[in-house]
């Protein structure tokens, strides 16, 4: 299979999504530049880990930390329509770019995460890649819309931190057997 590379160097948007009710979202990465829109699924664990990540990496970078720059417009629209999912995140790497002084984000489907251990002759060329480049004033955004995304969820139990379902949950910290 042909390996495809959908790649967003100045993307007119780039957010994390959810479609669905709290116990059963989906959730997405979403880039669009000009009439090309690409929606990507991924687990809840990995957008809060995307856009923690983020959030040090611009820490480190820009010696700055906290809150969306002044002057910066909130993204709080929803997904872009139609969300087609092109794969389910396996991998994901996250870097800065110096010399354009950008986020640099690549997302692979499952099952691509091992042809990371390999070197580039020896990874097969058929995993897809999702490459976005944001700079940090759109990468602070899209932390703060990932947070709150996370923060919508389920509440969680306070004895075992599991998401709490409207009909109760099996608490393994207050088992007594």
């Amino acid at each position: 299979m042909t390996r495809r590379v959908f790649d967003f160097d100045t993307p007119d948007r780039f957010v994390a999504g959810v479609l669905g009710e709290p116990g059963a979202r989906t959730f997405y990465l979403q880039a669009r530049q000009g009439g090309a829109l690409v929606s990507i699924g991924l687990e809840k664990t990995q957008v809060a880990a995307l856009a923690g990540r983020m959030s040090e990496l611009l820490d480190t970078v820009e010696g700055l930390s906290g809150e969306l720059p002044a002057g910066v417009a909130r993204d709080d629209r929803p997904l872009e329509e139609p969300t087609v999912e092109l794969f389910r995140v396996g991998a994901m790497a996250l870097a800065w770019d110096a010399t354009a002084a950008q986020i640099v984000i690549e997302a692979q489907p499952l099952g691509a995460e091992a042809a990371l251990d390999e070197t580039p002759d020896q990874r097969p060329v058929s995993a897809d890649l999702f490459r976005v480049r944001v700079e940090p004033a759109r990468a602070r955004d899209f932390i703060r819309r990932a947070a709150a995304l996370i923060a919508a969820g389920r509440p969680a139990c306070p004895f075992c931190g599991q998401p709490l379902e409207a009909t109760g949950h099996f608490c393994p910290k207050t088992n007594l057997n």
